[in-house]
């Protein structure tokens, strides 16, 4: 198995990014939370046994949508499931497909009844579904074939853009106007998530940054760094983007990675010293970043990276009894509360899962609603 097919197995069954987990960018009038994470509160949205979640949107406080897989070690029973918050109350949204999905891994709206989910079908091709709190219905564009792959998806008005991988390179598909059309880029690699233009991965040795300008996508110049690859980016205009990943050096030896756009050029952050992997990313739209992932070294704890001027500190949650781990692969912004919502999964002493979402708030914010 070659390096960047053994990240591509573990980022399938643990610590997928997806992808994008974007929340909507909002500007808000509120001043400045103080302390969002002084406040933390691990919930469920109670997956049946195994479970995950792969990725997070909000388009508000009351409309919260995450996708992920239950019974991951079954794979007779192993299966994609939607879920939705309504200010209250999580549910299950119906996946009206006869052939079933398997694990989703993406999220991406243009409103709140145009929402996608992008993973895997039972049937051995990539799985693309459309819908909104009445159900999801699968979409079958014309071009994709068996072992096409795809990590991460982008929608807006009238346009929809899932990347992934063929055949050891980058795969692009666009849906605007009805029609749909797949793209194998010319670079060797894979991409896992993509957003208002920007599409990052990695070609298997480095990071992989794609940019669609003049009706095509180009790659970017990126910062030379070996064994670099990034799961997740946040774009809050044509001159500001921040991208996430990591850096492998070996099994089990593997540094964060970050990596800033200022509208010239791509350049790599400093980061507190710590060995955590980095999966998602969210934005408040006014240059401040909330980075989910996992610490090794303290695997117990709720990890996040805040971000803002070029300064990251990192935000622990407090660690719940039984836990041996918990690992944050997707993180929103809810402008409406200030807060920060990650979902993942947390691992216990008998290595059941249980998926998580840990919600980081404000004291002043911390209310009933966000249990």
């Amino acid at each position: 198995m070659t390096r960047r097919s053994q990240r591509r197995a573990l980022s399938l069954i643990l610590a997928t990014s997806v992808a994008l987990p974007q929340a909507t960018p909002a500007a808000h009038a509120d001043p400045r939370p103080v302390g969002i994470e002084a406040w933390q509160q691990s919930t469920s949205v109670r997956l049946e046994a195994d479970g995950s979640l792969s990725d997070v949107l909000a388009l508000s406080s009351a409309d919260v949508w995450a996708v992920g897989q239950q019974e991951i070690w079954d794979v007779w029973k192993n299966r994609g499931t939607i879920r939705h918050w309504n200010g209250s109350a999580w549910a299950e949204i119906a996946v009206r497909d006869a052939t079933a999905a398997g694990n989703l891994r993406g999220l991406a709206a243009s409103s709140s009844s145009e929402v996608w989910a992008v993973g895997d079908g039972q049937d051995g091709l990539p799985y693309l579904a459309q819908g909104d709190v009445t159900g999801f219905d699968r979409v079958r564009p014309t071009g994709l074939r068996a072992g096409d792959w795809f990590g991460g998806i982008d929608a807006k008005q009238g346009k929809v853009v899932a990347v992934g991988s063929r055949d050891e390179h980058g795969l692009i598909l666009t849906g605007q106007g009805g029609k749909w059309s797949v793209e194998e880029t010319a670079a060797e690699g894979a991409l896992y998530a993509v957003s208002d233009g920007f599409a990052v991965g990695d070609t298997g040795a480095a990071p992989l940054v794609l940019h669609y300008a003049n009706q095509k996508w180009t790659p970017m110049k990126v910062p030379a760094v070996r064994g670099g690859f990034l799961r997740d980016v946040q774009v809050d205009s044509a001159k500001r983007a921040v991208a996430v990943g990591g850096v492998y050096h070996g099994p089990g030896e593997v540094d964060p990675l970050v990596l800033t756009w200022n509208g010239k050029s791509w350049r790599r952050l400093k980061l507190p010293d710590t060995t955590a992997r980095l999966y998602g990313i969210t934005g408040d739209g006014k240059g401040r970043y909330w980075i989910s992932g996992h610490d090794p070294e303290r695997a117990t704890e709720p990890f996040l990276l805040r971000c803002e001027k070029g300064s990251c500190e990192i935000i622990r949650g407090g660690g719940k009894q039984g836990r041996s781990s918990v690992r944050l692969q997707a993180a929103a912004y809810l402008s409406g509360k200030g807060s920060v919502w990650a979902v993942g999964h947390a691992v216990d002493t008998a290595d059941r899962y249980t998926d998580v979402v840990e919600s980081f708030v404000p004291k002043v914010a911390a209310t009933t609603e966000d249990s």
